[in-house]
């Protein structure tokens, strides 16, 4: 059940408020006028009554009615008042506890009174306000169900376009809200800020991809224009006479060599045709061998061993990465702990800067100070392999200082061939 602080209720209750609201108004409002009427009827009626009453009275003739006294004993006392001022007037009241409404008018300095029964203009007017009570209820549930169709329509759309964003902020570039078009004969006239908030977000996605699509195609492009004349550098390279200029030129060569190589592995990673080789691998061992093989110092603890579906080749090459990082950007030592599924590299430097740590690594990127705070490929590298591997990638800075990262491996078999 959705809590009663979402859009949809808010509308809901808000236009269910405005319509009893309206509906609490308007009945005051009828009521005031239909009683103010029916009560003014039966004013004239009585008034009339008085008034051939006292006409009797002056020419001394009997006015043949029973409900006509001179001072009854009922007459309201207000009415007396008003009458002993020589006026007239009329007002509700009782008579032999029932309610009548009562006219009084002067004659020969004692009042004289007519009254007709009430009783039946009370039900009237109590019939009335019922009917009035239950139209303001009926007309407050169709318009609050009106107010939740309504509400309920737009929430659905509001959430779809919301699931769609975050979609988009995960990285599926390819969802899209896709509402239809509004080409109904009113469509110019009505104006929905929802279809437009939807459009927005798509054209938005449309234009990410396609600036994505260009720039991993740049890479891809800007790589493979590399290779080939860095390769023959490499070759005219080795010709060169042994010397310093000689060091110097292979080293720099061997520098562009290993970019142009991350950079053809990141075009292939981008455009998804990278497959994991799995197999069933005994990760404490697998950790072991890794760190071994990259030759930098760094303290292998396993808490507690655990067998692993992966791809042996590209945990490596995370592994490796995330060494070579941790060396380059942190300080020693360097702790690997594995403890199940879960291996965890901690160097003890300054740690991650906070956009790493939010946003995930950054291609193009590196830790020289003139050129910006980074991280180069390597990271970005070990992202887009553990991606392959279905590996969870976390980044995060030690409470005492230091980088922490964390690969969350998969647990599973292999399925059976037949």
């Amino acid at each position: 059940m959705r809590p009663l602080s979402s859009l949809r209720w808010k509308i809901a209750l808000t236009t269910t408020l405005v319509c009893c609201t309206v509906a609490a108004a308007l009945g005051v409002l009828v009521h005031n006028v239909v009683s103010r009427q029916v009560v003014g009827e039966v004013r004239k009626e009585v008034a009339r009554d008085l008034d051939h009453a006292l006409g009797h009275y002056e020419y001394g003739t009997s006015h043949g009615d029973v409900n006509v006294a001179l001072d009854p004993p009922g007459l309201p006392r207000p009415l007396r008042e008003l009458v002993a001022r020589g006026r007239t007037g009329s007002m509700v009241g009782t008579h032999d506890g029932e309610p009548v409404m009562w006219a009084a008018g002067p004659a020969d300095r004692r009042a004289l009174a007519v009254w007709v029964p009430y009783a039946h203009t009370r039900h009237r007017l109590r019939d009335i306000d019922t009917a009035i009570l239950v139209s303001s209820v009926i007309a407050a549930g169709v318009v609050a169900l009106a107010g939740v169709f309504l509400a309920n329509r737009i929430s659905r759309r509001l959430t779809t376009t919301a699931a769609v964003a975050r979609r988009i902020s995960a990285g599926d570039l390819d969802a899209r809200v896709a509402f239809p078009a509004d080409t109904g004969p009113g469509a110019h006239r009505y104006h929905d800020e929802v279809r437009d908030v939807a459009q927005a977000l798509d054209s938005m996605a449309a234009s990410l991809q396609e600036r994505l699509e260009a720039e991993k195609r740049f890479t891809a492009d800007v790589a493979h224009e590399l290779r080939t004349p860095l390769t023959g550098s490499l070759a005219a390279a080795s010709l060169l006479p042994e010397g310093r200029p000689k060091e110097m030129i292979n080293d720099r060569l061997k520098a562009l060599h290993l970019l142009t190589e991350d950079l053809l592995e990141i075009s292939r990673l981008d455009s998804g045709v990278e497959r994991a080789d799995l197999a069933q691998v005994e990760l404490g061992r697998a950790v072991q061998r890794a760190v071994a093989g990259t030759g930098l110092s760094a303290e292998v603890r396993i808490v507690r061993d655990a067998v692993v579906l992966t791809d042996h080749r590209r945990l490596d090459r995370i592994l490796a990465n995330l060494l070579v990082n941790a060396h380059k950007h942190g300080r020693p030592p360097v702790e690997v702990t594995v403890e199940g599924p879960v291996v965890v590299i901690r160097d003890h430097g300054p740690g991650y800067p906070a956009e790493l740590v939010e946003q995930g690594p950054k291609r193009f990127r590196t830790g020289d100070p003139g050129r910006g705070r980074g991280h180069g490929l390597g990271l970005t590298i070990a992202a887009g392999q553990a991606a392959v591997l279905e590996i969870g990638l976390g980044f995060a800075n030690a409470p005492d200082g230091g980088a922490l990262t964390t690969l969350r491996l998969p647990v599973g078999r292999l399925p059976e061939q037949d």
